[in-house]
């Protein structure tokens, strides 16, 4: 894809997410010949055109109808710093924003696998839109290893090995700003236990398997549609990063098939989803590093058929303070969920099998400290569903926060729901 088809795509994601405003912010590629390829000034980003889009030559010479972005002076010193950055991503994100006028950095030690996305984070003093000041400010965040950079009273810079990569490490920042702002209405923040600061991937899992490839079935081709509108509808609705957790589907026996390790949610296809038999995944796929969870999952659990395992924006505030998510709400929440234990991060790290048992003692979701909400059904819809509706439930909560104390249903209430519909 050409680099303005890649900005053009990238700006109506960030625009139609509401991470940024019409005119706002800027996005920028570097290319192979050192070319840098830049949105224009004061153009709406949700309807660019390629011909919008300008091109910097490494001659000096400018290529393009429209004037490049008066931002280019920071996009051109953190190249010249940084050959390993290909991308940049300028934007004005409600949550970075919040941090921006408060003059702090969001804590991402607080949710440690997206730690590993993001990175280690900036800060750089205000100074003038477009200024050679406001250029050094950043550029010397960035020569010290910053991934991403925090401008004080104005936005964020995020950069990038691709304008995917950059766009995956902005989205993930942006979430936990916004989970860390949520979750202070709701109690104190709770950091991983046994001092685990970044999430171990399952190496001695990854390492003992083998590659095959596979012929779908009519059976699996449909699976992997469905799976494929799951996986889109619960992006567009923002109840799951584009690059972070895992959504798998039972097939035969505790043969399954799961989302990638390597390719973000809005680019995925069906043949995309890795099929997982006898320790084997198809060759050439990046593996999710949840896969021996969600395998356990199926092997203790013969009745269960599909498992989501996820960040929304809504529960998340609740994975990292030691508020319980309370679904006795209304009605539909506690008949779909009933109680939603919580685990803590260390052993969710140390023994995936003590979750895995949860839910052979009845339990359709559980909370992992600092990870995730995962969530089990009989089928993708059904887990869909669990998630929609634990979603709605903690917005509800953190939404009363500041109305009063949450009243429950009362134990009466309760028996009545369990008599009449989960007998």
């Amino acid at each position: 894809m050409h680099p303005r088809e890649q900005i053009i795509s990238i700006a109506n994601r960030i625009y139609q997410k509401g991470f940024t405003t019409s005119t706002g912010g800027n996005f920028s590629i570097r290319d192979e010949s050192g070319d840098i390829w830049i949105t224009p000034s004061g153009i709406d980003k949700g309807n660019l055109l390629e011909e919008d889009i300008v091109c910097l030559h490494r001659n000096g010479k400018t290529e393009g109808i429209l004037k490049p972005s008066m931002e280019l002076p920071f996009h051109k010193a953190i190249y010249q710093l940084r050959s390993d950055i290909k991308a940049i991503i300028h934007a004005h994100s409600a949550s970075l924003v919040s941090f921006s006028i408060v003059r702090k950095i969001p804590d991402i030690n607080i949710i440690p696998h997206l730690k590993k996305i993001v990175g280690p984070i900036g800060y750089a003093g205000y100074e003038q839109p477009g200024s050679k000041k406001l250029s050094a400010n950043i550029a010397e965040e960035f020569s010290g290893g910053a991934n991403a950079v925090i401008m004080e009273n104005h936005g964020v810079v995020v950069g990038g090995e691709s304008i995917i990569d950059a766009f995956v490490r902005f989205e993930a920042l942006e979430f936990c700003a916004g989970v860390i702002i949520d979750a202070n209405k709701i109690g104190d923040l709770q950091y991983p236990d046994d001092d685990l600061s970044v999430e171990t991937d399952k190496g001695d899992y990854l390492t003992n398997l083998e590659f095959d490839v596979d012929a779908y079935s009519l059976e699996e081709e449909e699976l992997r549609s469905t799976m494929l509108s799951i996986a889109q509808r619960a992006y567009e609705k923002g109840l799951i990063l584009s690059n972070s957790g895992a959504i798998s589907v039972r097939l035969h026996r505790n043969d399954f098939l799961i989302t990638p390790a390597d390719i973000p949610i809005f680019d995925l296809k069906n043949d995309d989803f890795v099929k997982i038999i006898d320790q084997k995944n198809k060759k050439g796929r990046g593996v999710n590093p949840q896969f021996a969870l969600h395998g356990e999952i199926y092997r203790r659990n013969p009745h269960l058929n599909s498992i989501i395992q996820t960040q929304s924006p809504s529960i998340m505030p609740f994975c990292i303070t030691a508020t319980n998510l309370d679904v006795r709400t209304i009605p539909e929440c506690w008949i779909l969920l009933q109680d939603i234990p919580k685990v803590s991060y260390g052993s969710y790290i140390n023994d995936y099998c003590q979750l895995a048992a949860m839910f052979s003692a009845g339990k359709n979701a559980v909370i992992i400290q600092n990870n995730s909400i995962v969530l089990t059904g009989d089928s993708l819809l059904s887990t869909y569903e669990r998630l929609e509706v634990a979603d709605l439930s903690a917005r509800s909560l953190i939404s009363s926060a500041h109305l009063g104390d949450m009243v429950p249903m009362e134990k009466q209430q309760i028996r009545e729901l369990r008599k009449r519909f989960l007998s």
